[in-house]
């Protein structure tokens, strides 16, 4: 026992020495006035292999990132209320989705044109049209933020359509293009049948939690473990890449009553593991290659503001959206986390270089801490702070 203990102890150390130090770096990151989410990312390149000084294991580091990512999404897709968004703000619905395809259809031939393979082309310029629903949820509770409660709703139903039209076309091009032995009717119903044991759960799981209201840490625990239970299953027996399984977890789950209580019991797990997630980002940055990585990062950039920034913003107009047309646009101008686990694939598979890898993770630190800053500029008008 005590040599076990011995062995772990490095481990334990590893993970409080990056949450301490992440934390540090997030709080002097508010206080320059950034986004608490840059502290987290910088913290990543600080105990990375690739400076001097305290190296954290990644792939420690890494195991607890994908479980925030899972809870993350989980959270994501509980929270979601289609029956409202359709009611109140109608547009979203086709214009979330219009967004998305006028990123493809803008980035996938300019990647092209660049030599990267159909599969490389069509993950990225995906990934590049979906935003950070962590960091709009944080625009939008900024206690700096001055976009009204409307916009602020929008932004967030925005993100979330976004989410859903992106797990749909994820999937189909992972069949068709990536290296899945499938073919797209047998990964179709393979899908149906993760939504099929998604939506039993959702049943089951309300009847579970009744039975365990007042037995706050079985309701914790049970509601943590559905959402990794459900993401594993959604890989391992269904093959569909974890962080997309469990969203569509989330959003099966979200038709329970208990969904509030189950958002309340997971949230500080999810912020917790979501913080390692960022610095994973920041351990993945090699200085050493930023220089060729730049120029792909720009047009990373580039693409964000011409292909969804600007095209966001007519799209609002033409929808008639109650909100500040250009702050919205600006607040959703960033890469994020389902973007770097789209990367992520590709790179796995061969399909972008390292290059541009890593230009695509310097994008989503600089969209990040530029969106979250100019949305609180652009358009800027008198807050309500309900």
């Amino acid at each position: 026992m005590a040599a076990t203990i011995v062995e772990t102890a490095p481990l334990v150390l590893n993970v409080g020495v990056v949450l301490l130090a992440a934390a540090t770096m997030g709080f002097v990151a508010r206080k320059f006035g950034l986004p608490a989410v840059f502290g987290y990312i910088f913290t990543g390149l600080l105990v990375s292999p690739f400076t001097p000084g305290f190296v954290a294991d990644n792939n420690q580091l890494a195991l607890l990132a994908d479980i925030g990512v899972v809870l993350l999404l989980f959270e994501v897709g509980i929270e979601i209320d289609l029956k409202r968004m359709g009611k109140e703000n109608r547009a979203i619905l086709w214009g979330a989705p219009a967004q998305i395809a006028i990123g493809v259809l803008v980035g996938t031939p300019l990647f092209l044109w660049l030599d990267m393979p159909i599969f490389g082309a069509l993950l990225l310029s995906l990934s590049i049209s979906i935003s950070s629903s962590v960091v709009i949820v944080n625009i939008t509770r900024s206690p700096r933020r001055t976009i009204n409660s409307a916009t602020g709703d929008a932004m967030v139903g925005w993100a979330i359509m976004q989410d859903i039209v992106g797990v749909s076309a994820a999937v189909i091009i992972l069949t068709v293009f990536g290296e899945s032995e499938k073919s797209l009717p047998v990964a179709i119903a393979g899908l149906f049948g993760f939504i099929l044991l998604a939506y039993a759960c959702s049943k089951l799981l309300p009847k579970l939690l009744r039975m365990v209201r007042w037995e706050k840490d079985l309701f914790l625990i049970y509601s943590v473990s559905v959402g990794l239970v459900l993401a594993a299953l959604g890989t391992v027996v269904f093959g569909i890449p974890m962080a997309l399984a469990a969203f569509i977890a989330g959003l099966s789950i979200n038709q329970s009553q208990d969904t509030d209580e189950v958002r309340k019991a997971i949230l500080p797990f999810r912020d917790l593991f979501a913080v390692l997630f960022f610095v994973v980002i920041g351990t993945l940055i090699q200085p050493s290659n930023l220089s060729q990585a730049w120029p792909f990062a720009l047009t990373f950039l580039l693409l964000v503001v011409f292909s969804k920034t600007i095209p966001t913003a007519l799209l609002v107009r033409m929808g008639k959206l109650k909100v500040q047309e250009m702050q919205f646009g600006v607040g959703i101008s960033q890469i994020g986390e389902f973007s770097f686990v789209l990367g992520s694939i590709a790179f796995a598979q061969e399909a972008i270089t390292e290059s541009q890898y890593t230009g695509l993770l310097v994008a989503v630190v600089i969209s990040i801490v530029a969106s979250s800053l100019l949305v609180r500029k652009v358009g800027s008008k008198p807050t309500d702070k309900n």
